[in-house]
């Protein structure tokens, strides 16, 4: 056979991601300050985008024709980008419009601002203070420095005599020097601070409650390992004491701080702003009000649009195409952002519809919630909603939760309906802070009081599980427990 070349005709669909729907799903899926960088950064680099001081009167944004969506947006740009001419009528309404928010001037009561501006004192501030305010010559003034610098978060020191000796350069610390300045940061507030192990915290506690019990201090300094493991019989039996003594001073130990730092350097609160606002009006009903607070309002700069006007007679084209190219990633960006806040508000009022109960009476009457009931609700798909809710938050009536809180998987109740495992867990929670301190449930009787009680069906496993979720121990260790 001849090779030739011949010319065929064939049709095909493909799907392809379009530059405006590539934005908008980008988007979709960032947090507030991502977003805000976002914007503030191609408000830099294009300069046919501009910020407007001014917010549009209600009436001109009721009059505004409704943006298209997503789906219709991305059809038109993949027809647009090859007319030159027709830009103006495929993308009137946001040249026209730009991105007016949609929450300004909702009335919210939001969280203050000024909580946002405190800072808590750590274990370190504390002990330095305490150190500017005792007389002590310079030299043992570095040391103790040095050893509140080597302080674990829970006030252990970490570091070891040998180790803190070199610490003062050529003039290395003596052993006395170390000795000295470590006994009098251990002086210091709190009780316990800079022990070198759990016996020497604890008996540095009893001996600033001034507890005159050689028998506590035994039982510490000897047999702490057998008080872990709440062997009191046996502990009675080698310290030649009655078990009624031994109980005594354990109970006096037990009041005793393990972690002595950690009041001090707990974990700092970290402020979010929240995406949407959930406000219950006087009727009793919710209303879901988006918070825009920050965001620029963006629109199209009327000298660029001006210029590409007048562009078609002039001879520059590059520059005339370079002004078109700056002019559709404006409107894309423009109309991805709108597009966002538009799904996060379904999405959001979506969520209040299903978690209503919840809103209404508390945790206990969470409903379980997967994305694809939100998805079917909102007629979007679930990797929409995926997006949607990650990296955002709510603020409700009951507080600010993540929206991805309010999805949870079911647990089947003796009804033949589904509660949340969120609620089963805070009923597990509740059922352990009421039992009986000497005789902790078991996960078996746990399992049995949910099913009596709460009407609620879950396998020992599952109530295993979600103990450890809650970070609560085994009715072993929480017996009469000490850590």
């Amino acid at each position: 056979m001849a090779l030739e070349q011949r010319l065929n005709m064939r049709m095909s669909q493909r799907l392809i991601m379009t530059p405006s729907l590539q934005q908008a799903i980008k988007l979709l899926q960032m947090s507030r300050l991502e977003l805000s960088n976002e914007i503030n950064q191609e408000l830099e680099q294009n300069p046919v985008l501009e910020e407007g001081l001014e917010p549009m009167a209600p009436e001109q944004l009721e009059s505004q024709p409704t943006p298209t969506s997503v789906t219709e947006s991305s059809t038109i740009s993949e027809r647009g980008t090859g007319d030159e001419d027709d830009y103006d009528a495929f993308w009137r309404d946001y040249l026209q419009r730009g991105y007016e928010p949609r929450g300004a001037g909702e009335p919210i009561d939001a969280p203050s601002f000024e909580a946002t501006l405190t800072r808590q004192e750590n274990l370190t501030d504390h002990l330095t203070w305490q150190l500017e305010m005792n007389p002590c010559d310079e030299r043992a003034r570095e040391i103790a420095e040095a050893i509140i610098g080597n302080l674990s978060a829970t006030g252990y020191l970490d570091a070891t005599m040998e180790e803190i000796r070199p610490m003062g350069g050529d003039a290395a610390y003596s052993e006395a020097e170390v000795a000295g300045a470590l006994a009098l940061v251990q002086s210091f507030d709190p009780p316990g601070v800079a022990a070198r192990d759990l016996s020497e915290c604890l008996l540095l506690q009893l001996r600033h409650l001034e507890v005159d019990s050689t028998l506590a201090e035994r039982i510490i300094i000897d047999h702490l390992p057998l008080l872990q493991a709440h062997k009191h019989q046996e502990i009675a039996t080698r310290l030649g004491a009655s078990l009624t003594d031994v109980q005594t001073d354990v109970e006096i130990i037990r009041a005793l701080d393990p972690s002595p730092g950690l009041k001090y350097n707990v974990q700092r609160s970290e402020y979010v702003t929240p995406d949407v606002y959930v406000v219950r009006d006087d009727t009793g009903e919710y209303r879901v009000v988006l918070n825009e607070d920050g965001l620029p309002r963006l629109r199209i700069s009327r000298t660029y649009r001006r210029m590409l006007d007048r562009g078609a007679s002039e001879p520059d084209r590059e520059a005339r195409e370079f002004v078109r190219e700056k002019l559709r990633s404006a409107v894309r960006l423009i109309k991805s952002l709108d597009e966002r806040q538009r799904t996060i508000m379904k999405v959001a009022i979506s969520l209040v519809k299903h978690q209503r109960e919840f809103l209404d009476h508390g945790i206990q009457r969470m409903r379980p919630l997967r994305l694809r009931d939100v998805a079917d609700d909102i007629q979007m798909h679930e990797s929409t909603v995926s997006r949607v809710v990650r990296s955002k938050y709510m603020y409700t009536p009951r507080g600010i939760f993540e929206m991805r809180y309010f999805f949870h998987a079911s647990v089947p109740d003796s009804g033949g309906g589904e509660v949340s495992s969120l609620s089963v867990k805070q009923r597990i929670r509740e059922i352990v802070e009421r039992e009986d301190g000497e005789r902790p449930l078991s996960d078996a009787a746990i399992v049995k009081i949910l099913e009596e009680t709460h009407g609620v069906k879950v396998a020992r496993r599952t109530v295993a599980k979600y103990r450890g979720e809650l970070r609560i121990l085994s009715s072993s260790d929480r017996k009469g427990s000490f850590d």
